[in-house]
């Protein structure tokens, strides 16, 4: 039991479940099983978050709740990357700036 990782046990809680769970009661499921000492919950709890972000296993639902890929349908779970808006434009002027009054 002491080798299963985070998302493994966070799999495993959701499979039993019929319904999405907030990320907080998910995290404290991880927790209890895996009792991390009080100085790094903090980081084990960003490290849980960021790995159910790329673990493909699960799906990231409004209201910061987690649910499993395979329960939800396409529609659910499909960001459409066109629709993704990169407001990078004014740091790019701002670099752009910056370049121009190192050379005088």
């Amino acid at each position: 039991m002491a080798n299963r990782s985070m998302t493994d046990i966070a799999y495993e809680f959701l499979s039993k479940r019929k319904r999405s769970v907030e990320f907080l009661k998910l995290w404290n499921e991880v927790n209890d099983v895996l009792k991390f000492p009080e100085n790094q919950i903090r980081t084990k709890r960003a490290q849980l978050y960021s790995e159910l972000m790329i673990d493909n296993r699960f799906a990231s639902l409004e209201d910061n709740k987690w649910d499993l890929r395979n329960r939800r349908k396409f529609n659910e779970v499909y960001i459409d990357p066109d629709a993704i808006v990169l407001d990078d434009d004014d740091e790019n002027e701002d670099i752009e700036e910056d370049e121009i009054e190192e050379e005088d």
